[in-house]
Formats: structure tokens, sequence, C-alpha cells
């Protein structure tokens, strides 16, 4: 089976190498550089197996790119400063969801309602939908693709419909199919992104429930979501398009 690469980070634009990629499922670094071919360099290195390639790559690449710390050790905030970033981030904050439900949406009246085929009845002036308000006047930018199933799960509907109270206090939402969002090869997890400058990512439990906030400033780890964020965000369809479709095949 082919790895599954991440390019984390390279020193010459977009077309070439050197490059360094991570396999996101074994986390081992592929770099990638101008081969070693010249006997005499290769007889100057120790224990060579067969098969064994050798490439060159600047100091600069390994320095910029190169993983900092051999174990992850996971940095967590409490949900209330989590909160706060809300209304302290300066100019965007863009989501990512992925799961197919989330317990915080089944334990609300409005689930319910909607559950039943009613009306929803979502309301504009609680809390949540107040502070979105307030910070899209002040100019800030609220954004989410949500990944759906094809069907969509009774979650990822009550989300669909719920978009219309996203967009009625600011926020802009996309829409992408599951099997989209694996070809574009997107983490399957959550997070927030606040000014493309630091991450938010979001552990659940079995349940669906909210179990932690890890916050992600790693200046190259934050680049890898801006770059999920971009290609998300560029293939993403509009939420009411999304929702004609969704209606239409239903």
């Amino acid at each position: 089976m082919a790895r599954r690469l991440w390019m984390i980070g390279t020193n010459s634009g977009n077309n070439g190498c050197p490059t360094l990629y991570e396999d996101l499922d074994s986390k081992e670094i592929l770099v990638q550089g101008d081969q070693v071919t010249d006997p005499d360099d290769i007889a100057q290195l120790k224990n060579v197996k067969d098969g064994e390639g050798f490439v060159v790559v600047p100091r600069e690449l390994l320095a910029n790119f190169g993983p900092k710390e051999a174990e992850h050790v996971p940095a967590f905030i409490s949900f209330d400063e989590f909160d706060a970033m809300f209304e302290t981030f300066e100019h965007t904050a863009w989501r990512l969801e992925t799961r197919r439900a989330y317990r915080s949406d089944e334990e609300t009246e409005s689930y319910q309602r909607f559950m039943q085929g009613r009306d929803a009845g979502y309301d504009l002036d609680d809390p949540w939908c107040t502070s979105r308000r307030e910070q899209s006047t002040l100019g800030k930018r609220f954004e989410r693709v949500r990944v759906l199933d094809n069907p969509p799960t009774p979650g990822q509907l009550y989300l669909l419909d719920g978009a219309r109270r996203n967009a009625a206090v600011g926020e802009d939402i996309r829409n992408l199919w599951r099997n989209d969002a694996e070809r574009l090869r997107l983490p399957a997890e959550d997070f927030w992104l606040f000014d493309s400058r630091v991450a938010a990512l979001l552990h659940f439990d079995g349940a669906d429930r909210l179990t932690g906030v890890e916050l992600i400033t790693d200046p190259v780890k934050v680049v890898r979501y801006c770059q999920v964020r971009d290609a998300a965000w560029h293939h993403a369809i509009p939420h009411e398009e999304f929702a004609g479709r969704v209606a239409s095949a239903g």
C-alpha cells in the first residue's frame, strides 16, 4: 500500500526539490533532494545497505521544517480559554468539521425538534449567536468547511439545516463530501485555525463528546493546517448550493 505523504515544507517554491514530507501513518520523515551518485562520496558513508539512496538538502531546510521534538507533548487549554479565543482573534477563525455526530448538538432542544420533523427553532439571540454577530460586525470572518457522508448522517443533516443559523450571524459555511475530503487527503480531525497563526485541535471521546482542546503553535504544524484550510476551502461547495443537491437527492 502506498504511503500517505504530506508535504512539510520546501525551500524551492512549489515545483522543485529539496522538500521534506511526513508519512501520515508512521510519522516517518521522507527527504527529497539532489541524488548523490559519485562513488567517492558514497565510499565515505558508513554501514550502507543494498537499496539505500542518498540526497543532499540545504541545512536551512532541516532547520526550518525538521521535527524539533522526538516525542510530541500535547499542550491543552481550558474550555474557558478556548471560548475566549473567539473574541480575541484579530481577523479570521476557520473550522474543519469531520465527525459524523456531535454530542453537544444531540443534547439541544433544537436537535430534538429537528429529529421530530419540526422546525428547529434556533434562538438567534442566545449568547453564542450574540457573540458571533458582534465579532462579525467588527469585520472579523468566521468560516467553516463541513465534511458530510453520502448519504448524510442525522447529525450532519441537522448541521446542514443549522447552517442558516450560522449564516444569520455572519459565518460563511461550505461543504465537502467525505470521499472528496479523502481524495484531497484532508485529516480526519476537527480543528479551528485562528489568524493563520495558531490552531486548536479538538479531541473527542467514543461518545462524540468534546473532551479537550489542544493548542498548536509550532509554525511548521500551523502551516500544515493552513494548507488543509486552503485545499478544503478551494474544493468545498457553498452551503446553499450543497444543501440543494442533498435535497434533490433525498
